[in-house]
Formats: C-alpha cells, sequence, structure tokens
C-alpha cells in the first residue's frame, strides 16, 4: 500500500520518500502465501495493475486473479521510483516530529536500522512532512510511537483481530485516511488501529488503500495550501 499511495502521489507532482527499515521493499509480499510465490486479487484493481503493468492471470471458477508475488513487488517499487518518488533502504523511522494547538504531525525521526541492532547510542536525524503515512503493515510502528509519547492526541490501537477475508477487504479501505492532522495510516496499519480482521495473502485492499490515502492526501494538502 506504501508504494502504491508513493506512485500515485509522485504523479501529482508532490515530493514523496519511503524510509525502508529493510535493505528489501514490498512488506509481506515476498512472502506470497505461505511462501507459495502467488497472490490473489479481485476485479475491483484490474486498473491499478494495468497502470503498474503487473501481468495476472483469471480464475473464472472463483472471479479472482492471481499474480506472482515478486513481480508484483518489484512493478510496485519501479512504477513508484519512475513516478518521481523516493526509496531509502535501511531507515527505521523511531520517533514523529509533532507541534500543539492543534497536535499534528510534522515528520519523522529516522535512524539507521544498523545503528537500532548494534544498540549503539547516536543522535537521529529529522525530517519534516506535510504528510507521513503509516505504511508499516501489522506492527502500525508509527501509530504506536504516537500514541506512546505525542502527548493530548488519546490515540489507543485496537489491534488486529482474526481472518476474516472478506470483511476485511471491505474495511481495511474504508477506514484508511486521516488519523489526526498530518498523519495518515494505509493497509494493514488500518487493521491494527481500528480492530479489524486479516484477510491472508489477499492484496486487494493493500493497493486499493494505498490509492484511496494518496488521494485524501492530495485533497488535504491542497485545501491547506
Amino acid at each position: 500500500s506504501g508504494m502504491t499511495a508513493a506512485k500515485y502521489l509522485a504523479e501529482r507532482g508532490f515530493k514523496v520518500v519511503i524510509f525502508e527499515r529493510r535493505l528489501s521493499f514490498g512488506g509481506g509480499i515476498g512472502g506470497g502465501g505461505m511462501l507459495l510465490h502467488k497472490i490473489v486479487v479481485d476485479d475491483r484493481v484490474i486498473q491499478i495493475l494495468d497502470e503498474f503493468k503487473v501481468k495476472y492471470s483469471r480464475d473464472d471458477e472463483e472471479n479472482l486473479y492471481v499474480l506472482d508475488a515478486s513481480e508484483l513487488m518489484a512493478k510496485l517499487a519501479a512504477g513508484a521510483i519512475d513516478a518521481g518518488a523516493k526509496i531509502i533502504h535501511g531507515l527505521h523511522v523511531e520517533d514523529v516530529i509533532y507541534r500543539e494547538n492543534p497536535v499534528r504531525i510534522e515528520g519523522v525521526v529516522l535512524q539507521w536500522s544498523a545503528v537500532v541492532l548494534s544498540g549503539l547510542h547516536v543522535d537521529p536525524l529529522f525530517v519534516r512532512s506535510r504528510a507521513v503515512v503509516d505504511a508499516t503493515g501489522h506492527d502500525a510502528e508509527v501509530l504506536r510511537v504516537v500514541a506512546k509519547k505525542v502527548p493530548g492526541v488519546n490515540l489507543v490501537l485496537a489491534g488486529e483481530k482474526a481472518a476474516y477475508s472478506e470483511k476485511s477487504e471491505s474495511l481495511v479501505v474504508e477506514n484508511t485516511g486521516r488519523v489526526l492532522p498530518g498523519l495518515y495510516v494505509t493497509g494493514m496499519s488500518v487493521a491494527a488501529l481500528y480492530g479489524l480482521p486479516r484477510m491472508g495473502p489477499i492484496f486487494s485492499s493493500m493497493l486499493l488503500s494505498g490509492k484511496r490515502v494518496a488521494e485524501i492526501i492530495e485533497r488535504d494538502l491542497k485545501a491547506s495550501a
């Protein structure tokens, strides 16, 4: 969802950067379904797949589409980069920048993942932003920092619930959006925030959620310009 959002925001002329904790991208896509290299989507995302030039085959019996996990991961990243977004690997978001009256998020605090793993005390760097998106997946890492450390937000993460794919595929998209000024949520972080079910290797809502959060951010930033 993060790379999907990055492509659509970059295409609209915004400066976009993805800070990726690992030395790879794509979150849980690479694992496919229990390490099988295929994932499943429905027809709601065909336009998105076509825009990213992702190939797919149709299962007529189930009215679903099957994709290669590696291809999706690679082409989402390439699509975001080609649109003008930047992906920087090996960076861990350990904190956020906030302001008061009203409470709002204005950026993130970054540290190299290698430094975090080493346990060394090294001061991080701050990066300002008009919009911060938590696309960290099941862990909702940015939201947890905000809930714990930013005064006055009263943010409580309900925690992701057990599997119910049919419900979750709709609910994740519907609940995607702004959490508070400057902070947005997409993908499985939405489920972690609002206590929604998980869906397994069904990825329609991930792509749709990414596109939706991009549309919401574009609207908000243009309104505040």
